[in-house]
This record gives C-alpha cells, structure tokens and sequence, in this order.
C-alpha cells in the first residue's frame, strides 16, 4: 500500500502497550500503523479504533480488513469516547494508544491547509466538515485571544505582535491560504522566518481550531473509569504544552484550562492516583529513527498502568 505514514517509536510503543488478550483502544488511528503492529503481536487482541479524519478511518479500514471481526472502527473525537465505548459494550480496556501527532497523508495534502510547506487552502480541520477552518476563524478572533493561542499551543516567541498583525490581515480577507500566512509571518519575523517558526505558528492554529487541548483532557479524565486494573495506556505527544498536560493528570496535578472556544467537560474531574508510571523519563526516538522519519523527532512517548 503506497503513500503509509510510518509508525512513530513504534517498538517502544508495543513494548508498553501489549498487555495480552482483550480489548483495546487505538483513539488515533491515522493510517492504522501501530494498530495493524498490535493485532499481529497479540492474536487475542480485539481493536476499537476511531479518528476524526473520514479519509484516515477509510485508509486504515483498508489497512486492517485482513483482521476481520477482531476490529470495530468509528468516526469519533476524544470527547465522544465515553458514548462510542458504552455502544460497544463498555468491556474494560486492556491499553489504550493516543498518538497526537499528524499523518504524512495529511501533512502532504495541501487540501488539508496543514502544512507551510504547501500551496493551500488555511483549513487546518482534522475532520473537514465540521466547525470553521482557519482562514474563517481568525476573521473574527480577538487579538488577546490569538495570542494565548500562540503562546500555549505553539510557544511562539512574539506573540503579541504576529497576532495583531494576523488579526489585521484576516479581517482585511487577505489570509486565506497556508502562502499568504507564511509570508505574514516572515513580514512579523523581519526577514524569512525559520521553519521551526512556521511550524510552531501552524501546530498552533490546528491545535485551537480542532480543540485539540480540550480533548485531550477529556479524554485523559474519562481513561480511568476504561481501563481494567492493569490496563496501559501509552501516549505520544509531539510538542511540550501536550505532553506538560498528560504528566501533570498522571501525576495528579491539575492542568490550567486551556485556551477554548467550549465549556469545560463534566469529564474534567479525575479520581486520585489513578496511574503507575511506567517510564519517569519520556521515551524520545533514537538518531536512527529520526534520521529514517524526521517527523518523528519531537515525540515523547509516555506509558503509565491503571493501579488497582
């Protein structure tokens, strides 16, 4: 099959999660990669797996037709879970994946708006029919609020600046393609910005726009009441405000509320002590691995194990 996204720390990722026969859920399926690896590491296991991306869930039903009936596959964000997971029964699960990052197919297709690097329409929306893309959101976004934005969900140095003047373009209808915000922000940065620039400025957008930050603590809050005892869940973030939020409920300090565009969830109160931390340290990928797939070289994998 042609055009797959190669698994991120993929054996490191196995070696956490396989915890023998039982259900399991894969809440990020994008091309199926570390799902297609865990059913033939563990013949007993069975897949529940969901994505937002209509596309991603038709690669990855395709990808994983050979399992059969070991694999349920939905159309579903982090924040519908609870209700996807209670219409399949509500079988506690054996470990749980959460791969946060983006599929090449996404990154690569400039339909999608994902990427700087490509000609495109500002969209950014992991599932395109929902909501409002980008280019429609910033025009009428409030400067205090995109440069929160900025800040959190991409560590932008500037902020304050890049937003005002993202604020002026967008009103003025001129900041409707991935081009046209690449160039603001070189105009903002005096110069070519550097691609790490580029892409904390679009990682930003995508995370505010999809809600992203919201789900995930949705998603954390519901695990608990998931897993069976002894359950694994394992994580991989991609930028330091995700992952500062995964340990933080690990370690049962509360999170800041992110910057939102909805109300907190009734999920968003957490049991105490609920996780055994498997790795203190987060996992990273190795020189080789970054080499093979330099979009892996920001994950930081985290495993931890529902305590009894």
């Amino acid at each position: 099959m042609s055009g797959r996204h190669e698994p991120v720390l993929l054996r490191e990722a196995l070696g956490f999660l396989r915890n023998g026969p039982g259900l399991y859920l894969d809440a990020t399926l994008g091309d199926g990669g570390h799902a297609e690896a865990l059913l033939d590491a563990e013949p007993e296991a069975r897949l529940l797996g969901s994505d937002r991306d209509p596309a991603a869930l038709a690669f990855a039903g395709e990808r994983l037709r050979r399992f059969g009936a070991r694999v349920i596959l939905a159309r579903a964000a982090f924040r519908d879970l609870p209700e996807l997971h209670r219409g399949q029964g509500g079988e506690l699960l054996a470990g749980a994946l959460l791969d946060l990052g983006m599929s090449s197919r996404q990154l690569d297709d400039p339909a999608r708006g994902m990427s700087f690097q490509l000609e495109g329409p500002l969209d950014l929306r992991l599932d395109p029919g929902s909501d409002e893309s980008a280019a429609e959101r910033l025009r009428h976004v409030g400067e205090q609020e995109l440069t929160q934005v900025l800040r959190e969900h991409g560590g932008v140095d500037g902020a304050t600046r890049l937003a005002r003047a993202m604020v002026a373009e967008a009103r003025a209808g001129r900041l409707l393609t991935t081009r046209a915000l690449a160039a603001l922000v070189d105009r903002v940065s005096g110069g070519r910005a550097h691609p790490r620039r580029l892409a904390q400025v679009f990682q930003a957008l995508r995370i505010w726009i999809n809600d992203e930050a919201r789900d995930l603590e949705a998603v954390l809050a519901w695990l608990p009441e998931a897993m069976r005892p002894g359950g694994v869940v394992v994580t991989l973030a991609y930028h330091s405000g995700e992952d500062r939020r995964i340990k933080r409920v690990v370690r049962g300090a509360p999170n800041p509320p992110p910057a939102r565009r909805r109300p907190p969830p009734s999920e968003a109160r957490l049991p105490e002590e609920p996780w055994q931390e498997l790795n203190h340290k987060v996992v990273t990928p190795t020189v080789e691995e970054k080499a093979r797939n330099p979009r892996a070289r920001s994950a930081r994998l985290r495993a931890f194990r529902r305590t009894r």
